[in-house]
């Protein structure tokens, strides 16, 4: 069809497709062809093993001279020998290998790549083998400038997998990451690895060179996914002994991580508002339709316990604390949900404000008591032993939230219309069961254990040493003085386990109420677990003596062995109950200390601010 200038309308000519990828240096293929079968088994299987065994005097023999099988591929994925021996175990004669071959290639042989694009030193970045790369880049300084075939630098490669010596060596040959194909985006690549692998002295580093860097949010999210991170550095424990007898007070040395924060934090706490908080709130992510953002950083910190990581930010920008995520809940609300009693602790410190945080509700009508009734992640919980001590640790939550709210709020009904209390009872229905059973199983071993040792302590009691006198039936060891102190041992034993009876008998006669698992059950097992410790210490120690009463004038080795022996039961149920008696007492009066409101981590004097 004519136009209107009356030139014919024509389609634009086919554009021609775009040039493929440059390939990669590839080494030469010639025996991987299957026409030179026998020359790969001949050639390249033992020269792939000498060089992974670092045999030198073997590979010389095969590479011969000219050195042309130095650049022709000895496996599959297209490898040289100097690739297969870069990535091997690196000690004094693989090191020495290596040099051989370096000093029998060019510059040009050192930059082969295989088919995933390495080279040997992208192989030996990820084997951690310094000396090895040292060797390659005095003869190549381009090396470090190559990246693989996912466009990953040697140094990148280091950092991925943790090589922190050939990290900094590497660093520097790349001029601190500022020589020949360098960009911002695979520098802040390679200083966001550094901080998700805990090389915080590294990203300091890289912070010292590119500032910049430090504005990366995605790095302050992954400093707020690592509680374990800011854990202060305490001295050695010789050294804080030292240190309390002289009456000397050492702080704690505070993590790398801290610093790191600090710095990335200072580089754009002048920025305006906005932006910040677009910082804070992290890349949008749409899920099932619904737009959210699941990285916002203050929320995955409470998520994670990073309490540290929370007080640092809070320090430097309080509003934080008025800060909510999607579902209206504050840092408080989320951390009172995953179970995080220090950030909850920080409720203490903010004065009246927490007057107007405490009462807010997410989008489900739920108050922060409500959100003690349901049911939190397992492995919060792991650290507790036996359903009793779980439920018992969920109560002592609901305790303290229920002491924390409003009158009022305990008993809001949320959009379901259920109170927090009744939220709490319906989630747990299944723990009370399941701790009902996990202590009436304990008890009745446990009082099977005492019933034993009261019938045997019984016994013995009237089944004395020497027997009785027939002439005024007093006993014939009566003015023995280990004599009486094996009675008084015996009586005691009887005592102890007598009363851990009643004890363990009271448990599995209790009404076990969801009340109960707070202080009632937990004391009483505590106290019947004690009771039967002591009764076995005691009879262990009433039997040794009484060894000494009958054969302490001609037998006394025999009578010393037994007793050492003897010890073996105690020191036995005291290794293998340990664990449970000591979440017993840390649940039952440890917990006491679970919500410690003098403890000041938010606002106290620092001379490091």
């Amino acid at each position: 069809m004519a136009q209107p200038n009356g030139i014919m309308h024509q389609h634009p000519p086919p554009q021609p497709p775009p040039p493929p990828p440059p390939p990669y240096d590839l080494p030469r293929q010639d025996l991987l062809a299957d026409n030179r079968r026998r020359d790969f088994i001949n050639i390249c299987v033992p020269l792939c093993e000498a060089s992974m065994k670092a045999d030198w005097k073997t590979a010389e023999c095969i590479i011969g001279s000219p050195e042309y099988i130095l650049r022709y591929s000895i496996t599959e994925n297209c490898e040289t020998a100097l690739h297969v021996a870069a990535s091997a175990q690196s000690n004094t004669d693989s090191i020495d290998f290596v040099r051989h071959l370096v000093d029998k290639m060019s510059r040009a042989d050192l930059q082969l790549q295989n088919k995933n694009g390495n080279t040997a030193l992208c192989l030996a970045a990820a084997a951690g083998n310094v000396e090895i790369a040292r060797i390659m880049v005095t003869k190549n300084r381009d090396l470090p400038t190559i990246p693989n075939g996912e466009k990953m630098m040697p140094l990148y490669i280091a950092v991925l997998f943790g090589n922190i010596e050939m990290v900094h060596y590497l660093y520097e040959e790349s001029q601190q990451m500022n020589g020949p194909g360098w960009t911002q985006m695979n520098r802040s690549w390679v200083f966001l690895k550094s901080v998700e692998l805990d090389l915080f002295d590294f990203a300091l580093k890289i912070l010292e060179h590119h500032p910049l860097l430090a504005q990366n949010g995605n790095a302050l999210c992954a400093l707020a996914r690592k509680p374990s991170a800011f854990d202060e550095i305490k001295p050695h424990f010789i050294k804080r002994i030292v240190n309390s007898i002289f009456c000397l007070k050492v702080e704690p040395v505070e993590s790398k991580a801290v610093q790191l924060l600090r710095e990335i934090w200072t580089s754009f706490e002048e920025k305006p508002k906005a932006e910040i908080d677009k910082i804070l709130r992290g890349p949008m992510v749409t899920i099932n339709g619904i737009q959210t953002y699941p990285n916002r950083i203050l929320f995955v910190a409470a998520e994670t316990g990073n309490t540290r990581f929370l007080v640092e930010l809070i320090r430097r920008y309080p509003d934080l604390i008025w800060k909510k995520n999607e579902n209206n809940q504050s840092i408080f609300h989320v951390a009172v949900s995953h179970r995080h009693e220090s950030i909850y602790n920080l409720l203490y410190e903010i004065g009246s404000m927490k007057a107007l945080i405490i009462p807010v509700k997410d989008q489900e009508g739920n108050n922060m008591l409500h959100l003690v009734g349901k049911n939190t992640e397992r492995s919060r919980l792991q650290r507790v032993s036996g359903a009793a001590f779980r439920l018992q640790h969920k109560l002592l939550w609901f305790k303290e939230v229920e002491s924390m709210v409003p009158p009022l709020y305990k008993e809001q009904k949320n959009k379901s219309g259920l109170t927090p209390y009744e939220l709490f009872t319906r989630n747990h229905k299944h723990l009370v069961t399941e701790g009902e059973k996990w202590m009436k199983g304990t008890a009745s071993k446990c009082m099977v254990v005492a019933a034993l040792i009261a019938t045997v302590v019984f016994a013995v009691a009237y089944t004395i040493p020497g027997g009785y006198d027939q002439k005024d039936g007093f006993p014939m060891f009566l003015h023995n003085g280990p004599f009486l102190v094996f009675v008084v041992l015996d009586a005691i034993s009887l005592i102890l386990s007598s009363t851990s009876i009643l004890v363990f008998l009271a448990i599995l006669t209790s009404r076990y109420a969801q009340e109960d698992f707070l202080e009632s059950l937990p004391k009483k097992l505590l106290v019947g677990l004690s009771m039967l410790f002591l009764s076995i210490v005691t009879m262990m120690i009433s039997f040794s003596v009484s060894f000494f009463v009958i054969y302490r004038h001609k037998f006394i080795a025999v009578a010393i062995f037994i007793s050492v022996v003897a010890i073996i039961p105690i020191v036995s149920y005291a290794q293998l109950q340990y664990p449970l008696l000591k979440d017993v007492f840390r649940s039952t009066y440890g917990s006491r200390y679970l919500f410690d409101p003098k403890k000041q981590m938010l606002y106290y004097q620092n001379p490091r601010l």
